[in-house]
């Protein structure tokens, strides 16, 4: 079992301890993280990172170590959603330290971009190899979760992790509508066949309410339950669009950090304590993901991203 880092703003978290630890094999890149979780979709734009990083705080803010890995290497986010600017540094030469806000240890593509504005233009064994340095060559340290922001499709990101890495589970993001949750069926399927656990789904952008007090689903409804019965797995959470949400992320402060009592940082701390019940359960169900076969091929030298001493 692992235990939580009590911090000042989960002083009132409760005390019950982590859940039990995901299955580490032998080279398992993050043998320090006891539960890696997964957000991903097979569509764009459905609010994957803005779901990533407010689960990620709202995890803290509950009281267990969390840090965040922006893995959409061709357009990360996290550096503008949680407003950090810095360069990470090694100490040591060898290791990358994350770099920290609020409590939360994350790394991004983006910390590490003369320009911001600057392309990636990398082919996959490139994108691939990126991903296994922000894992094993990053000073995570102890974490209880470790929340990857995952780029959308069903490509080389998530296929590489399933066979590197002890995943928990993941977390699927759609909206209502049909020409979202066409692709999340995708995602949900390739998780199938390469054993990802589905913890559960969050219905993004379910309803607006406007000044007058009236609901309208402006994306229709009923897609997000459409997929968690296609799936086997829970609806976690039905987040509704807040003007509030985009204004917080725009200036670098999640709405979980900014508006923790508001509707839609409720909504997210809730999506945290289902998260958590979600992994106990499969924990307990035996549905870990399990030992993990490399199946990259091996052979050759990893090219390492440039860090600063």
């Amino acid at each position: 079992m692992v235990g939580r880092a009590m911090s000042d703003h989960a002083a009132n978290a409760p005390s019950s301890s982590a859940p039990k630890s995901r299955t580490v094999s032998p080279d398992d890149p993050v043998p320090g993280v006891a539960h890696v979780v997964l957000v991903m979709s097979g569509k764009g734009g459905v609010g994957k990172s803005t779901t990533a990083t407010n689960l990620a705080l709202a995890l803290s803010r509950s009281g267990y170590r969390t840090g965040l890995l922006d893995a959409d290497i061709y357009g990360p986010s996290i550096p503008t959603m949680l407003g950090v600017t810095g360069r990470p540094v090694s100490t040591d030469g060898k290791t990358i330290e994350p770099l920290e806000r609020f409590g939360l240890k994350m790394m991004s593509i983006g910390f590490l971009l003369e320009d911001p504005k600057a392309a990636v233009i990398w082919r996959g064994p490139m994108l691939t190899g990126a991903l296994q340095q922000f894992l094993k060559d990053v000073a995570w340290g102890e974490l209880d979760f470790l929340v990857l922001d995952l780029p959308p499709g069903t490509g080389d990101v998530a296929l590489s992790l399933s066979q590197r890495l002890g995943v928990s589970g993941a977390v699927m993001v759609t909206t209502p509508q049909p020409v979202a949750t066409d692709d999340v069926y995708k995602a949900v399927s390739m998780c199938r066949k390469v054993n990802i656990p589905i913890l559960g789904i969050v219905e993004n952008m379910s309803w607006f309410v406007d000044s007058a007090g009236v609901k309208h689903e402006l994306f229709g409804k009923g897609g997000g339950q459409a997929v968690a019965d296609f799936s086997e797995a829970p609806l976690l959470a039905q987040i509704p669009i807040d003007q509030s949400v985009r204004e917080w992320g725009d200036k670098g402060t999640p709405v979980v950090q900014a508006a923790p009592d508001g509707e839609v940082g409720k909504a997210f701390m809730k999506l945290a304590e289902e998260v958590v019940t979600a992994v106990n359960a499969k924990a307990d169900a035996g549905g870990d993901a399990g030992p993990v076969i490399d199946r990259s091929g091996g052979g050759g030298g990893r090219r390492r991203l440039p860090v600063s001493k």
